[in-house]
């Protein structure tokens, strides 16, 4: 009879079916707090990211310190114009979420019955994508594609893992500044909607007025 895996080895395969690959030595939540404290308080880019991460169109909600906290467990990467950072559908690569530091991102949405995507969004310096997949792990709801070169940094959920054990109470509030910034979404939706709908109500009824049908209002 074979011998069975181990618990730390069972945990390992759960947490990469889970969450993907292992984490890697390199990123920023396997350092120890106070390598990433002395990292990000010299650094006069971090402060530019926190300062981002703070902008009205990311999570304004978070203090000066609590972003730099935020900011000491996210990647700096770069993306070439033309690269695909997120795809619409996509449902395994889902545990990041990415500000925007410079350059332009567009946002694609593929439509039933349309075969070329539809760009419902540019967005640039300061801006947020992915934070609603690292939130629940659902599929990616549209297609981010690098416009223009663009320099970002990336929060894993493997980060955010460390972050929640280490700094609870700064974790906290950045989730509630997310949570804060998808419910503006969704009644923006909402209201699009309410729009759209009395416009198509407005629309029928000068069609009604114009082309009145046989018999309507007859007894």
């Amino acid at each position: 009879m074979g011998s069975q895996p181990s618990p730390p080895l069972l945990t390992m395969a759960l947490f990469s079916k889970l969450f993907g690959t292992p984490r890697d030595p390199d990123a920023p939540e396997s350092r120890l707090p106070a390598e990433r404290h002395a990292a990000v308080s010299a650094s006069s880019s971090a402060h530019e990211a926190a300062r981002l991460l703070r902008a009205p169109t990311a999570l304004m909600q978070l203090s000066e310190a609590e972003a730099l906290t935020v900011v000491s467990f996210m990647q700096p990467r770069r993306f070439t114009s033309g690269t695909t950072i997120i795809r619409q559908g996509e449902a395994t690569d889902t545990g990041f979420m990415v500000l925007v530091l410079s350059g332009e991102i567009t946002v694609e949405n593929l439509i039933a019955r349309r075969v070329d995507p539809v760009t419902v969004n540019v967005l640039g310096t300061g801006s947020l994508i992915g934070e609603m997949a690292l939130v629940d792990g659902a599929a990616r709801s549209a297609t981010c594609t690098a416009s223009t070169d663009v320099q970002c940094a990336v929060l894993t959920r493997e980060a955010l893992e460390t972050l929640t054990a280490e700094q609870p109470a700064t974790a906290a509030k950045l989730m509630t500044a997310v949570a804060q910034r998808l419910a503006e979404r969704l009644r923006e939706s909402i209201h699009k909607q309410q729009i759209y709908g009395k416009l198509v109500q407005t629309l029928q009824q000068e069609l009604d007025a114009l082309m009145p049908t046989p018999g309507r209002g007859s007894r």
